[in-house]
Order: C-alpha cells, then sequence, then structure tokens
C-alpha cells in the first residue's frame, strides 16, 4: 500500500515532508506531546530528526531542550534518542528508558511520575501549561481528514485536540487491518459537566474507529515504514511459575467459596515476564471464555485469545515480540473481532475499573509487612520507571494483586522488608501479595495481622527469622500498637544494603 493510499485527505498533499523538515516546526522550549504507549504506536522519524537538530544547536551553544509529554514508555529511537543529547527538560507521565532514568537520577532532567488516567485531564485542566506540538504516528488518513489510529492510542486524542500545532507521521509498515479495531469515545467532559460513561462490559464500543483531528492544525505530513520496538519477552523461570500457580490456586478457591463466578471477572495484566507466566497458567487452567480490561496486551494475550480462554481484551496498545507481531499482522480479521483499542484515559479510567469489578494484577519492588507497595522507586530515592496505571487498578479493583519474586539482586535484597523505602500503594490498596514463596490474603485483616500473614507466606526463608524478630521487638518497644515500627530500625535493612550491597545481617 502506498502513501497516497494511506493519506486519502487531498489538503494533507502539500504538507508532506521529511522529518527534518517536520523537526525543524518544533520551537525549544515547547511542549511537544508524542504517541506511544509502552514500544507501540510512537513516532519514529521526527524524534530522530529532532534530536540531530537539538545536538547541532546545542554544540552551538543554544541550550536547546523540550518538554516531552507521551502515553507511556516508548522507545530508544524517541526516548533514548532526545536523552542522549539532553534534549529533554520535563518528562511525564512514565519512562523506562536507561538514559533517561540515568538524567532523572542525576537531577539533569525532571520527571513527572502521574496515574496514567490524570495525564488527559491534567492537560484539559491546564495544569501543564499549553501543550505547543503534537506528534502522532497514524496507519492511514480518510478522505475526510480523519485518522486511523496506529498499534497505540494512549493520549493520542487528547494530544491532537490540545496542540496548536499537529505532526503526523503516517506509517506503511501498520497493517491496513488495523482499521476498526479502535474505539475512540468523545463523551468524557470537564468537571460540572460529567455524565457517566456508558459501559458496562469490556468489549462494548461506545465511540467510532477514527480519531479527528482539526486539517487547519496540521503543519505536516511525514511518510515512514518502520516498525515498532519489538520486546522480546523471556520465557517465564521457575520464580514467575510459581508465583502463577499460587494465583490460579487462590483465583479457583474463590471461585469455589462463591467469590469470583466461574468466568471470574475481567482481567488487567500488568507488563513483563511474570504477568506473562499469570496468563500461560491461565491458559492451562478450568477457566474459558474470559474478558480482560488492561492497558497493554502482551504475546500471553494473544495466546489466550487464540486458545479461546480470552473471548475479548480491551486495552490502549499491543506491545508484542517479534513473532507475536508477525502473528498478529497474519490474523489481523481474527484479532480485530475480538480486541478494542482505547485511549488511555478510558482503558485506566476508575469509574469504569470500579463498575466492571476488575482482578488486577501488578508487579511490585518491594512490599513491607504491613502491605505497603513499593513499585517505582530503588532505595526510596532513584526512580526505576514510573507509577503507570497500577495506581488507577489497585484503588478500583475488585481485586488488588501485586506480585514479585521474594528475592532480588541474587539475593542481596529482599522484597519483603520492614518498612518500604517509598510507598505507592498504601495498604488500604493492596488485597493481595504474591511471590514464589506463597500468597497472603489481606483482606479483613489488621495490621499485626497482615504482618503474621506477609512474613509467614510471602518472605523469602532466609529473611523471615529477621522479620519475625522486627515484628516481635517492635510490638514491645514501639509508640503504638496498632502498626508498631521501630523507627530507628524501619529502614536499616536499605541503609544496610546502600553501605554494604547486602540486606543480609552479619
Amino acid at each position: 500500500m502506498t502513501l497516497a493510499d494511506r493519506v486519502q485527505y487531498p489538503a494533507f498533499h502539500s504538507r508532506i515532508m521529511s522529518a527534518d523538515e517536520a523537526a525543524a516546526l518544533i520551537p525549544a522550549g515547547a511542549h511537544v506531546g508524542m504517541s506511544g504507549f509502552t514500544g507501540a504506536g510512537y513516532p519514529k522519524a521526527v524524534p530522530a530528526a529532532l534530536a540531530a537538530r537539538i545536538e547541532r544547536l546545542n554544540r552551538e551553544g543554544h541550550g536547546f531542550r523540550i518538554g516531552l509529554w507521551t502515553g507511556a514508555s516508548t522507545a530508544p529511537e524517541l526516548d533514548g534518542a532526545l536523552a542522549r543529547v539532553d534534549g529533554i527538560d520535563m518528562r511525564l507521565p512514565y519512562q523506562s528508558d536507561p538514559t533517561c532514568r540515568a538524567q532523572i537520577n542525576a537531577g539533569q532532567m525532571q520527571y513527572v511520575d502521574l496515574h496514567l488516567s490524570h495525564v488527559a485531564q491534567y492537560v484539559w485542566f491546564g495544569f501543564l501549561g499549553a501543550l505547543d506540538v503534537a506528534v502522532v504516528e497514524v496507519a492511514g488518513v480518510l478522505p475526510d481528514g480523519r485518522l486511523i489510529p496506529a498499534s497505540s492510542v494512549g493520549n493520542n486524542k487528547t494530544w491532537l485536540d490540545q496542540a496548536q500545532k499537529i505532526i503526523l507521521e503516517v506509517n506503511t509498515w501498520h497493517s491496513p487491518g488495523l482499521e476498526g479495531m479502535h474505539d475512540i469515545y468523545y463523551g468524557t467532559d470537564r468537571p460540572p459537566h460529567r455524565v457517566p460513561i456508558p459501559m458496562t462490559e469490556p468489549h462494548q464500543r461506545i465511540g467510532e474507529p477514527y480519531l479527528r483531528c482539526d486539517p487547519d492544525k496540521v503543519v505536516a505530513v511525514v511518510p515512514t515504514h518502520q516498525p515498532d520496538r519489538n520486546t522480546t519477552y523471556a520465557a517465564p523461570d521457575a520464580n514467575s511459575q510459581q508465583i502463577a500457580a499460587h494465583l490460579l490456586d487462590f483465583l479457583q478457591h474463590e471461585v469455589r467459596r462463591g467469590r469470583l463466578p466461574p468466568g471470574l471477572l475481567p482481567l488487567q495484566s500488568g507488563v513483563g515476564n511474570i504477568a506473562n507466566a499469570v496468563l500461560a497458567g491461565l491458559d492451562g487452567g478450568p477457566f474459558k471464555g474470559l474478558a480482560a480490561y488492561t492497558e497493554v496486551l502482551q504475546d500471553g494475550m494473544l495466546a489466550l485469545l487464540r486458545s479461546g480462554t480470552l473471548a475479548t481484551a480491551s486495552a490502549t496498545a499491543v506491545s508484542l515480540s517479534p513473532e507475536a507481531m508477525e502473528d498478529f499482522n497474519a490474523r489481523i480479521d481474527f484479532y480485530r473481532e475480538r480486541i478494542v483499542l482505547r485511549p488511555q484515559e478510558i482503558s485506566n479510567h476508575p469509574e469504569l475499573i470500579r463498575r466492571m469489578g476488575l482482578i488486577a494484577m501488578n508487579g511490585m519492588i518491594e512490599a513491607d509487612i504491613y502491605g505497603n507497595v513499593n513499585s517505582t522507586h530503588i532505595m526510596g530515592s532513584a526512580i526505576m520507571n514510573g507509577i503507570g496505571g497500577s495506581g488507577d487498578f489497585a484503588r478500583n479493583a475488585y481485586l488488588s494483586v501485586f506480585m514479585t519474586p521474594s528475592l532480588a539482586k541474587g539475593g542481596a535484597i529482599s522484597c519483603i522488608v520492614p518498612m518500604v523505602s517509598h510507598v505507592d500503594h498504601t495498604e488500604h490498596d493492596v488485597q493481595i501479595l504474591v511471590t514464589e514463596q506463597g500468597l497472603a490474603d489481606l483482606r479483613g485483616l489488621s495490621p499485626t495481622q497482615r504482618a503474621a500473614q506477609i512474613i509467614e507466606r510471602c518472605a523469602h526463608p532466609d529473611f523471615r527469622p529477621a522479620l519475625h524478630d522486627y515484628l516481635a521487638r517492635a510490638r514491645r518497644g514501639a509508640v503504638g500498637q496498632h502498626t508498631p515500627h521501630l523507627l530507628d530500625e524501619a529502614l536499616s535493612w536499605h541503609q544496610r544494603f546502600v553501605r554494604t550491597g547486602s540486606m543480609r545481617g552479619v
């Protein structure tokens, strides 16, 4: 399919230009909203051209930097390219690029870590200032100027609506079969004019298949033919498989108790190898015809759709390995009947998560003995990636599950600690903790009851005695006995690791 087939709106033909020409339209200091969500649907050509321009201008002493807003993480060709030339002044709302991470933790790049459901409304409300430029990848342009979204939707609806200038990258690599997979809802509004979102089931379509765009704001149309960054996920290791087994046993137990229906409730799953292991475990279990309402579709969910374990899946992006992407494109008609891609303000909307009663399964860095979870920071100060959508789902889900291996760094770190070094999810939003050691059901338990369950069921045996000892001494010596802590010791495990390279005592 040629570029002329993809760009059918006649007025845009005169605005077709190179990535270098388009990048020259982005001024220094601009707030730039770029498409992209977890390595899918991000612009490929303009960021590289912009990075080259910034590098050239900064060598001449211009100090050219931009504020970069996206849906979530992107790819080395975007985040990495701009960070390597010191081109990003402020980044939001989520990143996973190692160069960005290093600059953020060195204080060289400002970073605002937001709940993903909050980003669009922050922009509508003007909390972040004006959006100067949007750079959005699309799969095509219709004769009337509407846009066929690519492999992610993210915040593109908001970027196109709010930006003063728009640059479109039309990527002919994307399958034309993507058309019709998307559901763009335009019914959200600002308070006090909000109305309920008319959706009760994950598979419902409540919007339209295309993105709207004011054609007068489009200043450039850049042709590209490049694939998304394809992530190859490692095969589930023994720990991931054990975590999955504990969680599947728990779900079957909940069905037997009548607290879950036989077909479960809609599933939300975070990104990564543990999440894929859980999905693989579901595929071998007794459940069929399930639904997913999540952010990102990974390889595991495609397998569930093919087997019939999963009947439908709703997300805001597809982020697949090269092999899975090949299958996705080859069976695009099959997947289009079963997958809906939405704006992240809908995929992560607390109203919908609460109404549909999701089972939310997310990863974490560490949890403490009372059930507080840190999912973003290393040793309390260094950002890893960001909170992403885990907070949107954890606080509003029917079941809120957090998962991690019990040890990290070759056994030097216990992922169950006396007190987390940073709190992203308070004990009030955490119902289930799972490690390869076991599963702790925290529902209806007081803090000290929670501590007993978490230590005994989730902590690694190498650290379990020290945790029991800490709790026992805290119950004797703390100021209060509701959530007993020894304030001079609560973070001593982290201090020991920073000092010696291990949390293990002498």
